[in-house]
């Protein structure tokens, strides 16, 4: 952000009690990129510290609040409040949607995730010392999901102080356009390299092709047939794909090097010792320990998928308490982080994930106080 782009809420002030629609409006205004959120925490933490009876810890730039009640049970609201670089879309404007006419909040986070922030800072901040409450509640707020894993203030917490992020129950807010959207997929990304030796077109006989020894590679991907599976209830789609390839030295030249990037998108019944032993096996061109001859492996990424956890009590409560609106999740989300810890996580938020990081992001009113209001209703019913 230039000198000519600062935020426009000058005074930074947060209104913790707002209705949740302005509680949405007051952090979209507030410039939060990543590596930049320490004015949005500078504005949240005093007002959380304004609540009774309620521990706030801060931990660079994330923020945990939590309830000592002793209700029996405790669940995790947990949100991002790092945004994508701003497109000309700071501060918020409220509108009709240009095509629905719904009523709609504009603006860099409106989706991802601020308006899901305001839904969990509102409910916490309403129910921490309400007799309605019927479970301890634990919210966290944190930086650097938009980056590297290196910079996630979740990932932070989860490796140092992983006792302040159990619970019977963790919800993400990431946009699931008010469905929860259970668990999520494991995600893999290899690099294969196949190795040959260069030497003029005409005289290929002299040189080995190293693209058509990957080429060999590619059609195992793209014959690949993957699996749908079934996990409480939800089918998770598998996916094996190759997602960048590059080869060449000149249009005279047989290559001696070709590579690709192959990614593996894995239901979460699979561990990630699993994953790659079947994406290795599939490939065909050893491990990165023992690759086939003429192949390099390198594991690029790796991160484990969250099982849904549906069949546990508290998802089960809110799963009645949106009305049975529920999916598996596709993509790869921080819930994976509570699931290593043994804590079973969902995905809720306002908002059509499909307007992340797009100039146009844009969350309609409706959704933001559906998951509010459902949220409360979840908060506040004795499970069975």
């Amino acid at each position: 952000m230039n000198d000519s782009e600062q935020s426009p809420n000058t005074n930074h002030a947060i209104d913790i009690h707002a209705d949740v629609v302005t509680l949405t409006e007051q952090l979209v205004d507030i410039y939060s990129e990543s590596h930049h959120e320490q004015d949005i925490v500078d504005a949240l933490e005093p007002a959380l510290r304004t609540i009774d009876n309620v521990e706030v810890i801060r931990r660079g730039n994330t923020l945990v609040a939590r309830t000592h009640r002793n209700l029996g049970e405790r669940v995790v609201l947990a949100g991002h409040i790092d945004t994508v670089p701003p497109a000309d879309n700071v501060p918020s404007r409220r509108g009709p949607d240009p095509d629905t006419g719904a009523d709609t909040i504009f603006g860099l986070g409106s989706v991802d995730m601020k308006s899901g922030d305001a839904c969990y800072i509102h409910a916490f901040a309403s129910l921490a010392n309400s007799p309605d409450l019927q479970c301890d509640l634990t919210l966290v707020l944190y930086e650097g999901e938009e980056v590297a894993t290196k910079y996630n203030g979740l990932h932070h917490l989860a490796e140092e102080s992983p006792e302040l992020l159990q619970g019977n129950l963790a919800l993400l807010g990431e946009p699931s356009a008010g469905k929860i959207e259970a668990g999520c997929q494991g995600t893999i990304r290899v690099k294969v390299t196949a190795h040959g030796e260069r030497a003029h077109s005409a005289r290929s006989w002299l040189g080995h092709n190293a693209l058509h020894d990957l080429a060999r590679v590619l059609v195992r991907v793209a014959d690949y047939e993957p699996q749908q599976v079934e996990i409480d209830g939800l089918t998770y789609r598998e996916g094996l794909n190759a997602v960048v390839a590059e080869s060449g030295v000149a249009t005279n030249t047989i290559p001696d090097e070709a590579w690709a990037f192959i990614n593996f998108r894995y239901a979460p019944n699979r561990t990630v010792d699993e994953a790659l032993a079947h994406i290795f096996e599939v490939l065909g061109v050893g491990t990165p320990d023992h690759p086939s001859d003429g192949f390099s492996v390198e594991v690029d990424d790796a991160a484990a998928g969250a099982l849904p956890g549906l069949d546990q009590p508290a998802a089960a409560a809110l799963v009645a308490a949106t009305g049975g609106n529920v999916g598996p999740k596709y993509g790869w989300t921080d819930v994976s982080r509570f699931s290593g810890l043994g804590v079973p996580a969902v995905n809720f938020g306002p908002g059509n994930p499909g307007l992340c990081h797009t100039k146009d992001e844009r969350c309609p009113v409706a959704d933001i106080e559906q998951v509010s209001e459902q949220l409360v209703a979840f908060l506040t019913t004795k499970s069975n």
